[in-house]
């Protein structure tokens, strides 16, 4: 007997081969134990789903996708940065104002006076949106802290906020994201922080899956990021990078030396970049809300990426300063109007390819036996209308380890 059996059910299993989204039209999946024990056609089913199931769902013709996977966001900060975005509308530059004392800093300041609860319960409510719109495994980087009490505040309030929303939550601890007013005048020792005291503490305490930075002119060197991503993989983390937003340092071909799980953003990227990383097997993370909020005019070489068979991942970038964004189906949309991906690959972006951007490509992110019972059924006729439809409630249910949350 399995647990729960969902029945009349359109499934867009994602699986990459056989029919677009990997459909199976008039079908049932069944659950057992918190992952997926069977699915497939309704007329298949090996008996009466009564007499297979201690519980029976009826989706009534409604399509149900793989639980969403939003793989790169900042969701735990304190404050906002409102007033940067009017100035940016006045004409200043997001490189001037972080020369200038705003950008990352001053979320730093807001979020190092912050309580726990206080992050707990502005990040709750970010998460919360996400939620609401399909997301069963989120990804919570750290780096508004930028000084070990506050980073691990910083992803201690990333687990909790996830286990209070059923959410399966990867924690990535960012230390090289901006430099701190107290290191400005030393750099190298900042490095050397976050490399040789930050990281070691960090994984002792297993307060995060990965380790990330923020590769770029405003940001931190290709010889930072190797000495700290060296560290990393020391600790036993795996590795992820900010690479080629607002330049091309070379960072993606960086990462992928490291064997990084994904490269993000990756607008300036070139074509030695595109070749490293395809050979990696690294995910390319693209983020539309960042290309939106900063106006931004270069485009990242989604043909060459494609053509290259780099795997394509989706993400909100939800973060105070470049992508204040809570909206995984808003980003799908903007994957296709703003990059010209298709609505099939979108879906991908949020599902199967979300899922290897975190390595948990074996758990989660489409539909088959084996794999956790996350998904989310949607009221609509077709799966393209999730990268169709702007603002519309087209979430009917949440399902996380088999049951509806």
């Amino acid at each position: 007997m399995w647990d729960i059996l969902y029945t009349n059910a359109n499934l867009a299993t994602m699986v990459a081969t056989g029919a677009p989204y990997g459909a199976i039209e008039n079908g049932a999946i069944a659950c057992e134990d918190g992952k997926i024990a069977w699915l497939g056609p309704l007329a298949r089913l090996p008996g009466k789903p009564e007499k297979l199931s201690r519980e029976q769902i009826d989706c009534n013709g409604m399509w149900l996708t793989p639980g969403l996977i939003d793989c790169h966001t900042h969701l735990v900060f304190g404050g906002d940065r409102a007033r940067e975005f009017e100035m940016r509308l006045q004409g200043r530059s997001y490189e001037e104002i972080a020369r200038a004392g705003g950008g990352i800093i001053s979320t730093v300041r807001a979020t190092r006076e912050a309580t726990a609860e206080e992050l707990a319960e502005s990040a709750g409510i970010r998460l919360a949106a996400l939620t609401a719109e399909g997301v069963t495994t989120v990804e919570i980087k750290s780096g508004y802290g930028l000084d070990l009490e506050t980073e691990l505040k910083m992803l201690e309030v990333a687990q909790s906020i996830g286990a209070y929303e059923r959410v399966r939550v990867q924690r990535t601890f960012l230390g090289l994201h901006a430099l701190p007013p107290e290191f400005k005048e030393d750099r190298a020792a900042y490095v050397q922080l976050v490399a040789d005291v930050m990281i070691p503490a960090v994984a002792a305490a297993g307060a995060a899956d990965a380790v990330d930075a923020f590769c770029e002119n405003i940001g931190f060197t290709t010889e930072e990021t190797d000495y700290v991503f060296s560290a990393a993989t020391a600790n036993g983390l795996r590795v992820k990078l900010h690479a080629e937003q607002l330049s091309n340092q070379n960072g993606a071909a960086l990462a992928a030396q490291h064997n990084a799980l994904s490269a993000d953003h990756l607008e300036y990227i070139d074509d030695a970049g595109i070749r490293a990383i395809a050979r990696s097997g690294m995910v390319a993370v693209l983020l539309p809300g960042a290309f939106y909020f900063l106006r931004e005019t270069m485009l990242p070489p989604i043909q060459k990426l494609r053509d290259a068979g780099v795997p394509i991942a989706l993400a909100t970038d939800c973060n105070p300063g470049t992508s204040p964004l809570t909206s995984p189906l808003a980003i799908m949309n903007m994957a296709c109007t703003l990059f010209r991906m298709t609505p099939e690959e979108a879906l991908a972006g949020f599902t199967r390819e979300g899922a290897r951007a975190l390595g948990l490509q074996d758990e989660v992110g489409t539909l088959e036996v084996g794999k956790a019972a996350d998904f989310a059924i949607w009221d609509i006729n077709a799966p393209a209308e999730l990268s169709y439809w702007l603002g519309a409630k087209l979430l009917q249910e949440r399902v996380v380890a088999g049951r509806l949350a």
